[in-house]
């Protein structure tokens, strides 16, 4: 496939990724008074290793010397990107508005830049730079409501540290998927979610929050297992070695635009002039990284 059509169909998988991922973090918030968030998180890990567990068996006894050897990268991304990024954010969305979240979540971007410089010496272009300012420039847009005054109405309480760290975890996830051993896909997705149930485990049973049982928590269970999991992550990291953890990144900006269209269809929300705008401006940015050369690194 040429490249220009390869990283045009990256991008198309991450713009599916981010849907689902934005319908993630509206499940999370809905049924937060219904399961805590760290038995939350292990029905995800642990619903998505159940369905995904008879594929990997033949790739990871394939693979296995490989995964031995590479235990310290798959044990530390495992419990970056599927562990304590999920863990922190369903525990913040128990505490946060929705407002906040999608604010923090523009920080992302950045946030990959930033380590990505720090940790490979990787330069972003100047395209990459405007890009990134466009698409932050977009959310900021959306959140505020076109209205600058709304920033002085925002609350930062413990529900929002704990989101602004999962993006940390989340970035460093990011840029640290470039460390992953030379194993098949499958077999790189079950070893870090079988971290993740672990992780996950006495945390759940710690917690100790009954579980309220209902259709529509059975629907979430269903859904947080395997759409944003098993699907987004075999595409997520597809996609992040195609395009690069800057690019990836910054894809993320994608979702508040995504959580409006979903909160308008599924909530009855009305969309205004100002979310127009701001999608513009995401779009627009995510077009300009797009456009731009690959940084390599030092």
């Amino acid at each position: 496939m040429p490249a220009d059509r390869q990283q045009a169909r990256a991008f198309a998988l991450m713009g599916l990724v981010m849907l689902l991922w934005a319908g993630n973090s509206i499940v999370g918030r809905a049924v937060r008074d219904d399961v805590g968030p760290f038995t939350l998180a292990l029905v995800r890990w642990g619903g998505a290793s159940l369905v995904l567990a008879p594929f990997a068996v033949r790739p990871l006894m394939r693979d296995w010397a490989a995964v031995v050897r590479g235990w310290k990268a798959i044990l530390l991304l495992g419990l970056l990107g599927v562990a304590a990024f999920n863990a922190l954010l369903y525990t913040g969305l128990k505490y946060t508005t929705a407002t906040n979240a999608l604010l923090l979540q523009a920080a992302i971007p950045p946030a990959v830049m930033l380590f990505d410089r720090l940790f490979f010496g990787v330069r972003s272009t100047l395209w990459q730079a405007l890009g990134v300012l466009a698409s932050v420039f977009g959310v900021v847009v959306i959140v505020f409501e076109g209205d600058p005054a709304a920033a002085l109405r925002l609350h930062f309480g413990r529900g929002d540290a704990l989101v602004l760290v999962s993006i940390v975890v989340w970035a460093l996830y990011t840029v640290f998927l470039r460390l992953r051993p030379g194993i098949s896909p499958v077999s790189f997705i079950a070893t870090t979610f079988f971290i993740g149930v672990a992780a996950m485990a006495p945390l759940a049973l710690w917690e100790g929050q009954p579980v309220v049982w209902s259709p529509g928590l059975g629907g979430a269970f269903l859904y947080v297992a395997l759409l944003p999991s098993l699907l987004s992550y075999f595409i997520y990291n597809h996609a992040t070695g195609i395009v690069g953890p800057a690019r990836a990144g910054q894809a993320i900006t994608l979702m508040p635009l995504f959580g409006a269209f979903l909160a308008a269809g599924l909530l009855g929300e009305r969309l205004h002039g100002f979310h127009f705008a701001g999608m513009a401006l995401i779009l627009a940015g995510i077009g300009l990284a797009a456009l731009a050369p690959r940084p390599d690194a030092r």
